[in-house]
């Protein structure tokens, strides 16, 4: 499909239309003064009448619309030549006056500045070699997901339609590549200008505040492009139907039921909250960390979407709840356990605040939550509190109000969606230990944590996903294909010495076979292979250049240093007594 010369004759279209009196009146002004100059007679060096050429009568036009001033050529003029050259500068000087001024107007024409930056925006995706995602919204939730992705490597197209929010871009300081385009991502050619159908697109990220414009989008991407990944908000059970038809590599976020989910989760093991906490990079998390959700009686201010998810993770847990809400609706009928007004002091106390352990302010107003948080803690200092902030700017005043879990939409869908664009396999994680723990397995988490303080101790983690492929790591695929056996522990060998480990765990191993977590050094790899890795920033270096180095790899695997020069390889043929003297650790 070509979108370039669209939007090539586009530019094109609109500068001609807008200039095209402008180019009129030039050209008849300068024809009218050239006709002239060869219809009135001159005098030659001789005296007899002359008349100018064309050539001559266009050279003298073009150098005095310079304002150069070469002079009277190629003779002295008369008086009706020069007085018809008073009439024809005049002329000209109010023709390009005119001229100058369309020009203005149409550089500040908006339609003809969106163009020309649609061109310049398509010839710069065209120019990107490397993966990249599309991001169609730049709100909280863009932003905090734009930034993950950028820290990680991945270049970044946005999706905008609020221009401020697209100057914005320029503004930042971004570790990857990431540029912007002010359009409406619905419409279908700016989808495509946006590298929608290039092979190196890896996904196309909906977070626009709409959540039809967000469906609009995620139909459009797959039917332009049927295998690829798509992402898309959605807190509203009206769409999920429709989203439901999509097919394949379609996933929704929905920050509401994930959060319900992982506060559950950290009710029945608070290792959970330390370890995610952790591998998603928070400032001060430490695996050491422990928080722990009390059991016992929970009060929800706020029934929406949020509180039906939180209700019913708590209640999955065997943790009872009471409800406040203003504006009950038909789901709240026959409720025994719901107070219907705003949660102020009077109903906290008619809630059982001095009995409960915890609470949730979970509305959708920032206001109304911190002055929940405030009643709550004058009437019960002990609570357990759980706050959900709306906006981002208000995050120095959430701070300040010091609850025990900050739930942030934006946040908690920009985090899921950047686990899941660059380490898909930590899915498979939590859904083990979840499962584990329902089995009564709680110990499970304690082991992954434990190894992971052994390992990588207090370093900021690193998540990394390593195909076994001839592309990515083609020095394993060599060895496989000649018959040969490669473990982890082989791949996380330190270079320099392999009896040590590098400060690195595998933490899934996805094979044809099946699906291992927390798989052992003696597990074997094979070509195909995708291994989730969690450890620094240098393992994964000194990791990378290992799976590249056939040499390196072997080194690992048996022990011996092999000679690599041709000329050392040759002498080893001729005489391999000197293979006595190659070194072996």
């Amino acid at each position: 499909m070509r979108t370039e010369p669209a939007k090539t004759g586009r530019v094109t279209f609109i500068m001609l239309r807008y200039m095209r009196r402008p180019l009129m009146v030039l050209i008849a002004v300068y024809a009218a003064s050239m006709v002239g100059w060869i219809l009135i007679p001159g005098v030659g060096v001789d005296g007899n009448p002359e008349q100018l050429s064309l050539f001559h009568a266009f050279y003298f036009l073009t150098y005095t619309v310079t304002t150069t001033g070469f002079g009277e050529l190629p003779h002295a003029f008369t008086e009706g030549q020069r007085m018809w050259g008073i009439v024809s500068l005049y002329t000209g000087v109010i023709a390009w006056f005119y001229a100058l001024g369309s020009i203005v107007g149409l550089v500040q024409n908006p339609d003809f500045q969106q163009s020309l930056a649609e061109r310049g925006f398509a010839k710069r995706v065209r120019r990107i070699a490397d993966p990249f995602v599309i991001v169609c919204g730049f709100g909280n939730t863009g932003a905090l997901l734009t930034r993950g992705l950028s820290d990680m490597g991945l270049t970044v197209i946005v999706v905008e339609r609020d221009p401020e929010r697209v100057k914005t871009l320029n503004l930042r300081d971004y570790r990857s590549e990431v540029c912007g385009l002010c359009a409406d991502a619905r419409v279908p050619e700016h989808l495509i200008e946006a590298g929608l159908l290039k092979p190196n697109c890896r996904a196309i990220v909906a977070l626009t505040q709409s959540e039809q414009h967000n469906l609009k989008i995620a139909v459009t991407a797959r039917l332009l492009s049927p295998d690829i990944e798509i992402v898309i908000q959605s807190t509203s059970a009206v769409y999920e139907d429709t989203l439901a038809t999509l097919g394949d590599h379609l996933h929704i976020m929905d920050p509401f039921q994930t959060y319900a989910k992982y506060l559950g989760a950290t009710v029945s093991n608070p290792a959970i909250h330390s370890l995610n906490q952790w591998l998603a990079g928070t400032p001060g998390a430490t695996l050491d960390q422990r928080i722990e959700p009390p059991r016992g009686s929970w009060i929800l201010c706020g029934y929406g979407r949020m509180g039906h998810w939180v209700r019913d993770a708590l209640e999955s847990q065997g943790i009872s709840t009471t409800i406040i809400e203003p504006n009950p609706g038909d789901d709240t009928k026959g409720m025994t356990n719901l107070i219907v007004g705003r949660a102020n002091q009077a109903r906290l106390r008619e809630a059982g605040i001095e009995n409960a352990v915890g609470i949730v302010a979970g509305t959708d107003d920032d206001a109304d939550n911190l002055s929940i948080l405030i009643n709550a803690k004058a009437l019960n200092p002990s609570l357990f509190l759980v706050v959900r902030q709306n906006r981002y700017r208000n995050q120095v005043v959430f701070e300040a109000a010091a609850a025990d879990f900050n739930m942030m939409p934006s946040l908690v869908t920009a985090r899921r969606i950047l686990f899941l664009l660059t380490a898909p396999l930590l899915k498979t994680l939590f859904e083990t230990i979840a499962a584990r723990g329902e089995e009564g397995d709680s110990r499970f988490v304690d082991e992954i944590v434990e190894q992971l303080r052994i390992s990588v101790g207090g370093d900021q983690p690193h998540l990394w996903t390593l195909d076994i492929d001839s592309e990515m790591s083609d020095a394993v695929v060599k060895i496989l294909d000649k018959g040969g056996a490669i473990t982890l522990g082989h791949l996380i060998s330190d270079p320099s010495d392999r009896q040590l480990r590098l400060a690195c765990v595998p933490l899934v191993l996805k094979s044809r076979s099946g699906t291992t977590v927390l798989p052992g050094p003696s597990t074997p790899v094979s070509d195909g292979d995708q291994i989730l890795f969690c450890g620094s920033g240098y393992a994964h270096r000194l990791l990378n250049a290992t799976i590249h180095n056939e040499y390196t790899l072997r080194y690992l695997i048996s022990g011996r240093d092999e000679p690599r020069g041709w000329i050392v390889k040759w002498l080893l043929r001729k005489m391999p007594g000197l293979a006595s003297g190659t070194n072996s650790k």
